[in-house]
C-alpha cells in the first residue's frame, strides 16, 4: 500500500453536445486537420467549449505540433470564462510545469474552482492536494471531503483513496469496512491498486473474513497490469493454499470482467 493518488491524465469530458459543434464529428473520426478549421474561428469569438478542445489539440499534438504554451493559453481563456474542465486542465498543467512553471497554489486555485462545480477528477485532485500539503496546508479532513465527494460520482482512483483513507484512519476514525467497501468500487473498475490492496485484506482478514481464494484472485487481476508486488504476493500465497482453491481462484480471476 504505497500510494495515496495517482493524479489523472490532462482530458476532455464532454458532457454536451452542442448541434452546431461540427468539430465533435470531425475528432471521432481523427479528422483532425478538419476540426482545427471548425475549431479555431469559433475560440478566437470566445466560445469556451472550442477553446477547451483547441487546448487539448495543442496539448497531445493532434492535429498540430504539440505545444504547451498554446494549450495553456487556449486552456486558460476557456477556464476564465468557468468552464469547468479547462479549470481542472489548467491546475493539471501548473501541477506538472507544463508550459508554465510549477506552481501547486496556482494548481489548487483552478482544481478547487473545478471541483466546486462538481468535476469529479478536480474533487480527486484537490484531496490529493491536501493529503500531500501542495499548495495547501496539509489537511486530511478535507482531503477526506473531496474524495469522498469525487469518489460518491464512481471516480476510481478517488474511491482508491478512499479506501486508503479509511484503512490508515487518517482525517476519518479508521474502518476497514468502509476500506473494503471503497477499494472493492475502485477494484471492480480495474483499478490495480485498489485490486493489490483489496488481496491484502482478504489475506489478512481485515474488514472481512480472511479468504485466500479472493486474496489470491484480486492479486492475480493486479498483476496482469503489471503490478510486481500483486504477483510477487501471489506467488507466495499460493503455497498456503490447497489445489482446489488455486483452481477456483483462477477460474473466478479468469471470468471476471470490469464494471462500467
Amino acid at each position: 500500500m504505497k500510494r495515496w493518488a495517482v493524479i489523472p491524465v490532462f482530458m476532455i469530458l464532454v458532457l454536451s453536445l452542442p448541434a452546431w459543434a461540427d468539430y465533435w464529428d470531425a475528432i471521432e473520426k481523427s479528422d483532425y486537420k478538419t476540426a482545427l478549421k471548425e475549431l479555431l474561428p469559433l475560440a478566437q469569438k470566445g466560445d469556451a467549449e472550442a477553446q477547451s478542445c483547441l487546448a487539448d489539440m495543442y496539448y497531445k499534438g493532434k492535429g498540430v505540433t504539440q505545444n504547451y504554451e498554446e494549450a495553456l493559453k487556449w486552456c486558460r481563456k476557456a477556464a476564465e470564462q468557468g468552464d469547468a474542465n479547462a479549470q481542472y486542465n489548467l491546475g493539471w498543467m501548473y501541477y506538472e510545469g507544463q508550459g508554465v512553471p510549477q506552481n501547486y497554489k496556482e494548481a489548487v486555485k483552478w482544481y478547487r474552482k473545478a471541483a466546486e462545480q462538481g468535476y469529479a477528477e478536480a474533487q480527486g485532485c484537490l484531496g490529493f492536494m491536501y493529503v500531500k500539503g501542495r499548495g495547501v496546508k496539509q489537511n486530511y479532513e478535507k482531503a477526506f471531503k473531496w474524495y469522498t465527494r469525487a469518489a460518491e460520482q464512481g471516480d476510481a482512483n478517488a474511491q482508491y483513496n478512499l479506501g486508503l483513507t479509511y484503512y490508515k484512519g487518517k482525517g476519518v476514525p479508521q474502518n476497514y469496512e468502509e476500506a473494503i467497501r471503497w477499494y472493492t468500487k475502485a477494484a471492480e473498475k480495474g483499478d490495480a491498486g485498489a485490486q493489490y490492496n483489496l488481496g491484502w485484506m482478504y489475506y489478512d482478514g481485515k474488514g472481512v473474513p480472511q479468504n485466500y481464494v479472493k486474496a489470491y484472485m484480486w492479486w492475480c487481476l493486479a498483476a496482469a497490469k503489471g503490478h510486481s508486488d500483486a504477483t510477487h504476493n501471489r506467488d507466495i500465497l499460493v503455497k498456503k493454499m490447497t489445489p482446489a482453491q488455486i483452481a477456483e481462484a483462477q477460474k473466478l480471476a479468469s471470468e471476471w470482467k470490469p464494471k462500467k
